[in-house]
């Protein structure tokens, strides 16, 4: 078993070393990604907390089938620690959990089952494993919330134990570290190769990405594209994204219709359809204003789904899932030129820039606080509205950094450990906030002083002297300090 920390001990393991080259962080920070590997289709609220989970308890169950002691399971046991623990109850954790053991894929899964499910399995005191396997469940007994532990190698920790016929025991911790990915144990502790993939354009940090560029007279997502073809066809890559699109469309649809009360306890009313009766007339063009609130509507929107267990895309995370599909939809609807090659542009830019801010720091609040989400989103929905928009690159540069700059120490603290306030109307802000951004990078040609590498280096220094209490763990901020009416 991994050794764990006390929660007062808890800090950011990542180093602090300024000096430590890329090629030498831990193999999950060195894989080739994609631009459309920061969006996942699955299901709110949290990629860390539900996502995640449901991703690594099914890579535990298909670890059961592999080894062939599926059918001499007897038991399963789940613990959770750290930000899992402490959050994972209004974050869906337990829900996802449940899910993952049953065999479903957070893509692929009915939103409406994922709640009865484990209300079934809850009542029965019985879970079918990978839909094959039924064994007893107790889950008070099974699922174990370790509140005040958190695993070193990261704050989303979670382990499974296999109990077997055969009174043998086989174990895997996973960590989810943002965005809906995934590393084990033994992941966490092996470097990767430098060359793992061979692309014709590798970059690691955004100096080089803007240089590679600069130098073969290409826009960031031509550059992308070329990498992409080594794994995939142009048919296949469009397809890809024009899926992604497609789910931020219909979920800000849905959200911009769906009334009432968000499940929790908070009793927040969706705020989305109020606003969108209120700013939008068929038939009659919306003023600058409007357009800019009904960004923000329409970020809130999908929030909203989110926070409802909707189907929703991490942009790059659930609680930022609706800054991306906002800016988008604002783009779709009121700018010239919004074709469906120039959407797929603005995904594969604003997923390049989300790659940079993997590579460099983190998409983890449970790691960085809400920079990381909320702050890496504005980012990437600036950086890319800027390109669509017939920027530069030295003028998308400038738009992403500036979207971090002033995210820098943007906290997580969600009160209840619910994905709702202050995330629903944040993402609103940060949408709004990235137009503004990009029209402002447009009027200005020269380089600003701070690179986009250096602030993602911020940021992550700012996410390792952060207090545990503002990532994701609801034990500070707004979460401890509202007023109970």
């Amino acid at each position: 078993m991994s050794p764990t920390r006390s929660l007062s001990g808890a800090e950011s393991k990542i180093s602090n070393d300024d000096s430590v080259k890329y090629k030498n962080k831990k193999g999950y920070r060195n894989k080739m990604l994609g631009p459309l590997d920061m969006f996942n289709i699955g299901i709110g609220p949290s990629s860390s907390h539900t996502i995640g989970p449901m991703k690594a308890a099914l890579k535990f169950i298909n670890s059961l089938e592999q080894q062939k002691i599926l059918l001499s399971t007897v038991r399963i046991k789940v613990d959770l620690f750290g930000s899992l623990a402490l959050t994972g109850e209004g974050h869906g954790t337990i829900l996802a959990v449940l899910n993952g053991l049953s065999g479903e894929t957070p893509k692929t899964i009915d939103p409406k089952t994922f709640i009865s499910r484990t209300i079934q399995i809850k009542q029965a005191n019985k879970i079918l494993l990978n839909h094959k396997v039924e064994i007893d469940f107790i889950y008070d007994r099974d699922v174990i919330l370790n509140k005040n532990e958190f695993l070193q190698q990261h704050s989303n920790g979670m382990r499974f134990i296999a109990y077997l016929n055969t009174g043998e025991l086989f174990q895997e911790e996973f960590f989810s570290i943002g965005g809906g990915f995934i590393v084990s144990a033994a992941e966490f502790n092996i470097e990767a190769q430098v060359n793992e993939v061979k692309v014709p354009y590798g970059f690691n940090n955004a100096t080089e990405l803007f240089g590679l560029c600069k130098k073969n007279n290409m826009s960031i997502a031509q550059l992308v594209t070329q990498n992409e073809l080594t794994r995939k066809s142009i048919e296949e890559l469009k397809r890809e994204a024009l899926d992604i699109i497609e789910v931020m469309h219909d979920s800000v649809n849905k959200g911009l219709h769906a009334e009432g009360l968000l499940p929790g306890g908070l009793n927040v009313r969706r705020r989305a359809p109020g606003l969108y009766k209120k700013l939008f007339t068929a038939g009659v063009k919306a003023t600058p204003k409007e357009e800019r609130l009904l960004s923000m509507a329409y970020a809130i929107a999908v929030n909203e789904e989110n926070a409802a267990f909707g189907r929703i895309v991490t942009a790059p995370t659930n609680g930022a899932a609706g800054t991306i599909p906002g800016v988008l939809e604002y783009y779709r609807n009121f700018c010239a030129g919004a074709s469906s090659e120039k959407l797929i542009e603005f995904i594969l830019t604003a997923g390049t820039i989300g790659v940079l801010y993997k590579l460099g720091a983190s998409i983890s609040a449970a790691e960085v606080g809400c920079q990381g989400e909320i702050g890496v989103a504005c980012s990437m929905a600036s950086g890319a509205l800027t390109a669509v928009l017939g920027g530069s690159l030295v003028q998308i540069e400038k738009a992403a950094e500036i979207a971090m700059e002033h995210n820098l120490g943007t906290t997580c603290d969600p009160v209840g450990g619910l994905v709702q306030i202050p995330c629903i109307e944040r993402n609103g802000v940060a949408a709004s906030k990235a137009i503004d951004i990009a029209n402002l990078a447009l009027l200005e040609e020269e380089p600003g002083i701070i690179s986009l590498d250096r602030v993602i280096k911020t940021m992550l220094r700012t996410g390792q002297e952060m207090s545990i209490k503002y990532k994701e763990t609801s034990l500070g901020g707004l979460a401890v300090n509202i007023v109970n009416c």
